[in-house]
């Protein structure tokens, strides 16, 4: 961790880099951090609450999506960016040294600057709806937020270079990992509320840990039934059992992943 403080320089250059590249030659550029939620979110909110009928806890549609939409597309997309480290990196990380943990802790922060804006989004949304009607209410849960999004980023890292470490060897995992983490999307209340499942099978859904932290941000800006505080602990366990199995396998693989990738 020292070493990593050490470069951290090199970290700010990489989040840059992959802030500004990641739309880059692209007509609307950055615009498409304001659109993709949006437009996400209208799909969700056609398919699940105007076809599907799912309910929504009694909130507008578009906001209720737009806030799971929010929170889960963070959490994806760490774990997908991240996952792919060693392989996407090999020709750089074979010609000159730095902490190889450098690129993944980048990549989580360059996507906290476009969660930035996506939530900015929700809030403008939020503040629109509040005006129209009081269905809506801000808890204090909000002041939670930074501990959602380092359980967020946490999960999101640990996770990546879990399966980072391991595509070294095993390549197939790369293409199971964009397929998983949708299959997770569905596992976690993003499209639906965790009031409306079963009890019986509610227990499945808290065993995710992404549950807990889109239930209560939910609940912190919309003001949705309440989570027991223990489940939020155990979101942050996971979150450090994650980081500390990532980083010992990163650590482990990273000196010998050239003979392999």
């Amino acid at each position: 961790m020292g070493e990593i403080w050490r470069y951290r320089d090199l970290i700010l250059l990489f989040v840059w880099r992959d802030f500004v590249a990641y739309y880059k030659q692209t007509i609307l550029g950055p615009l498409w951090y304001l659109i993709q939620p949006i437009l996400t979110t209208v799909v969700f909110t056609v398919i699940f609450g105007n076809i599907a009928k799912l309910p929504t806890d009694g909130l507008p549609p578009f906001l209720f999506y737009l806030a799971g939409n929010t929170v889960w597309v963070y959490f994806s997309t760490c774990v997908t960016s991240t996952s792919d480290t060693f392989a996407g990196n090999a020709a750089v990380f074979g010609k000159v040294y730095f902490p190889r943990l450098s690129v993944p802790i980048s990549i989580v922060i360059s996507n906290l600057i476009a969660f930035g804006i996506r939530l900015g989004v929700f809030l403008a949304f939020l503040v629109y709806v509040m005006l129209k009607c009081a269905e809506v209410q801000v808890t204090w849960w909000a002041l939670l937020l930074p501990v959602l999004l380092i359980i967020m980023a946490g999960l999101g890292l640990g996770f990546g270079i879990i399966i980072s470490s391991m595509t070294t060897k095993y390549r197939d995992l790369q293409q199971l990992v964009g397929f998983g983490v949708q299959l997770m999307m569905y596992g976690t209340p993003v499209i639906y509320p965790l009031s409306s499942v079963d009890a019986g099978l509610r227990w499945l859904l808290l065993l995710n840990p992404m549950t807990p932290v889109v239930e209560v941000f939910r609940f912190a800006f919309l003001g949705t039934s309440a989570l027991e505080p223990v489940y939020l602990a155990y979101s942050f366990f996971c979150m450090l059992t994650a980081l500390v199995i990532g980083i010992v396998a990163f650590n482990h693989v990273e000196n010998t992943f050239m003979d392999t990738v």
